[in-house]
């Protein structure tokens, strides 16, 4: 029996040698929800390919099962519910559609406080925190990273030549916020999903909507509008956000890595977004140079001096007021918190 164990330990030892490295490699697997594929090029140049290379990009042994959103059945409103019952693992999370279940996040973009892309950076750094802590403590969800869309400009398939022009109109929008400030404007705002705008304006359901030219471009908005105002309503924040159970599962030095390609994501992001509102706004008109979208031929309607006072009076007569009393409901000194970190960097008192 002696002599037949020691015969067998040579095998044993190979055995051993060759099932160390397939443990050593065992990966993880990460469940992502992704933003729509009606959104456009960021998602689709920017997002899924970070997330179809996720070893790659973040040095770790982990892939990501990554779903757009609208191919899953789930509404981009129920996001942090379904990230809070553990069905997922990482979400990009769409800011203003989450607002109801958390009106903290909306604090990252209340209309007119982030007119342009610099202001925009500056609102989300100073606001960050507040947003993650509140998360972590409601959903059990860390943010990762934010990063914006780009100015969301009106859209609209009866002619104006002023943002005053849509009074009497029935305008889509995406958030109560937005919805306030269009019935400043004398607008009348239509909750309306994304994916089923295009539908909307083509049935007469809405006359205007709201969101980004370069996703109105890729979604084909401008084949059921025929005017584009390119006033600035809010930035169109998203984040990243991972559970706490996945986020606990890393090793220091592996949250570290995490966080430093979610960081450098996020920055692409922001850069991309930049590049892709102008060249989007060229594309819809008709204009030189288009190189990221389909021409179109909408009128382009100037921006007035009107228009962007309105859109600047918009934090302190609409929006900030209109956002405080419902957030500070569900999470007490909400508002004291936006007015410590985020209205010194944009200029209020």
């Amino acid at each position: 029996m002696k002599n037949r164990f020691i015969r067998l330990l040579p095998a044993l030892a190979v055995a051993a040698a060759l099932a160390l490295p397939a443990q050593a490699q065992e990966r993880v697997k990460l469940k992502v929800i992704g933003q729509p594929l009606a959104t456009g090029l960021i998602q689709k140049n920017k997002e899924q390919p970070f997330f179809e290379h996720f070893a790659e990009k973040t040095g770790l042994p982990i892939d990501a099962d990554y779903k757009p959103i609208d191919t899953l059945g789930i509404k981009d409103t129920e996001q942090l519910r379904v990230m809070k019952a553990g069905l997922f693992d990482i979400v990009s999370l769409r800011v203003s559609q989450n607002s109801r279940d958390e009106p903290t996040l909306l604090g990252l973009d209340l209309v007119g406080a982030s007119p342009d892309y610099a202001t925009g950076r500056k609102v989300s750094k100073a606001y960050f925190d507040t947003v993650d802590a509140r998360l972590q403590q409601q959903f059990n969800v860390k943010l990762l990273g934010v990063w914006p869309f780009g100015p969301q400009i009106l859209f609209c398939k009866k002619p104006i030549s002023k943002l005053a022009d849509i009074k009497g109109l029935k305008v889509r929008v995406y958030d109560q916020n937005l919805a306030k400030f269009i019935e400043l404007a004398g607008g009348t705002p239509v909750p309306v999903s994304f994916a089923d705008t295009h539908q909307s304006l083509s049935l007469g359901v809405v006359d205007c909507a709201i969101t980004g030219p370069s996703s109105a471009n890729s979604a084909g908005w401008p084949e059921v509008t025929t005017h584009q105002l390119p006033l600035g309503f809010q930035m169109a924040l998203n984040g990243y956000g991972i559970s706490m159970k996945a986020w606990k599962s890393l090793k220091p030095d592996q949250q570290a890595k995490l966080q430093a390609a979610f960081n450098a994501l996020s920055d692409d992001i922001w850069k991309y977004s930049e590049e892709l509102f102008q060249d989007a706004l060229n594309c819809n008109a008709g204009k030189d140079p288009c190189t990221t979208g389909k021409k179109f031929k909408l009128t382009d309607v100037p921006v007035t001096q009107a228009d962007g006072d309105l859109i600047r009076s918009a934090v302190t007569k609409v929006s900030f007021p209109a956002w405080a009393e419902v957030c500070d409901k569900s999470n007490p000194g909400c508002s004291q918190k936006w007015t410590a970190t985020v209205a010194p960097v944009i200029g209020l008192k």
